[in-house]
């Protein structure tokens, strides 16, 4: 099938009947129970990670890695990051302990090949990194991407991340409803962006931001990689106007390249059928080429985190995110801290206001998001034992509120250090 051909198998799709199927499974309720992390690796040479890894020796790698038996999904970022995404976990420490094991496999499996993974928001050293993904997913990305410069491409193949999600809430309500859960994941995203960022050198040269890969998700695209706005309103109804108001990225055909229209709306590709009919596959695609900081896909997908140095490093923002999500206390102890940055947000969508700016630029030096930090984290650490948090888990967010949190840095303090 060419893009401009018959559709993929599926029914086709109204708008409103597109608009419906966003409301019923973007937000599906129901009491928080389950946790997930996505864990994105730079993939480097053990014995000097500034070198470059050829492409020909990491797709060696990947070959080798993918017969490792793993309870996560494996996969590979179009520069050659590795990820690991877990399985729903019924609760923080099986989601810890389910891929704690996974990495321990993929890196004995790299180790013998001379490879390691590297814990940063952006390669410090490698930049640009070649592509080494040829699929028409990637091609059509990158080609819709570098109509507005060159961040994209330093998205695709030079970032990393923890991604955190959890589900969406309840329909009532409270600390733990979906509308609460909402708004939160917005504010107190800027602290987890402030507190953890981990990517102030790029290429070799300090960048002048603590999250240079928060910088590039900002600079990435007009709407793509954009929240919807207001917060403040109903959840589901914003968020459908959002998806069907962004410009789709590709038509999908069963020929390379695939089409890439310019600012051609989902909701006008719905109402002109225009180069094709519209399926319901078309609309779940187009869900994935949304990039906001957070994303909800039934679960809300926390993307904010830059991926964290060490060998547990990532387990830190996942144990705090949970705490203050999932613990009612603490749910309502961070919300009452982080609301009055709303104020400093302003009316413009998130990662592009001032707050989130803010957080990218300076960290936890920005007073208001330090004062919200030093609130939530003994928040965070007060209800990791009403969790079942082990004493390590515990231990390694305490000493991390030691080490940034309480004096007002991040990770990236320790970059710009080695750097300067």
């Amino acid at each position: 099938m060419s893009s401009s051909g018959i559709p993929p198998d599926g029914p086709l799709l109204t708008e409103d009947e597109a608009e419906d199927l966003l409301r019923c499974i973007c937000f599906k309720t129901g009491p928080p129970r389950t946790v997930g992390v996505e864990v994105e690796w730079l993939v480097h040479e053990l014995r000097d990670p500034r070198l470059p890894v050829p492409p020909r020796r990491l797709a060696s790698a990947v070959d080798t890695v993918r017969t490792v038996p793993l309870a996560s999904s494996l996969t590979f970022e179009p520069g050659g990051q590795l990820e690991l995404s877990s399985p729903p976990a019924a609760s923080l420490m099986e989601c810890v302990d389910t891929l704690s094991a996974d990495l321990d496999a993929v890196r004995d499996a790299l180790s013998p090949l001379g490879l390691s993974l590297s814990g940063f928001g952006v390669d410090p050293w490698q930049a640009p990194r070649e592509r080494v993904l040829r699929e028409p997913r990637y091609d059509a990305m990158e080609a819709a991407l570098d109509r507005t410069g060159p961040a994209g491409r330093a998205m695709m193949c030079e970032s990393a991340s923890v991604q955190v999600c959890l589900d969406a809430g309840h329909p009532e309500p409270g600390p733990l409803g979906y509308h609460r859960r909402w708004q939160l994941a917005h504010l107190l995203g800027a602290v987890l962006v402030a507190a953890f960022a981990n990517s102030a050198v790029h290429g070799g040269r300090p960048t002048g931001w603590r999250s240079t890969r928060q910088a590039l998700w900002t600079d990435l695209d007009p709407a793509r990689a954009l929240a919807p706005v207001p917060v403040e309103g109903e959840p589901r109804a914003a968020w459908a106007r959002h998806v069907l108001d962004t410009p789709v990225m590709c038509v999908r055909g069963d020929e390379a390249p695939w089409h890439v229209p310019r600012g051609l709306t989902f909701r006008q590709w719905l109402r002109t059928g225009r180069p094709r009919p519209v399926s319901e596959e078309d609309l779940r695609y187009h869900l994935t080429t949304l990039f906001p900081p957070v994303r909800p896909r039934g679960h809300l997908e926390l993307r904010m985190i830059d991926a964290q140095p060490g060998r547990d490093g990532w387990i830190v923002p996942v144990a705090v995110t949970t705490a203050l999500f999932d613990d009612p206390e603490a749910a309502e102890t961070v919300y009452r801290a982080v609301k009055p940055l709303a104020e400093y947000a302003g009316s413009a969508a998130a990662p592009r206001n001032p707050l989130w700016r803010a957080a990218a630029r300076d960290g936890l030096a920005d007073p208001w998001l330090h004062a919200a930090a030093l609130v939530a984290f003994p928040a965070a650490l007060e209800a990791l034992p009403r969790m079942g948090a082990s004493e390590s888990v515990q231990r390694a967010v305490s000493a991390f509120h030691e080490r940034y949190v309480i004096p007002g840095g991040c990770p990236a303090d320790d970059l710009r250090k080695v750097a300067s």
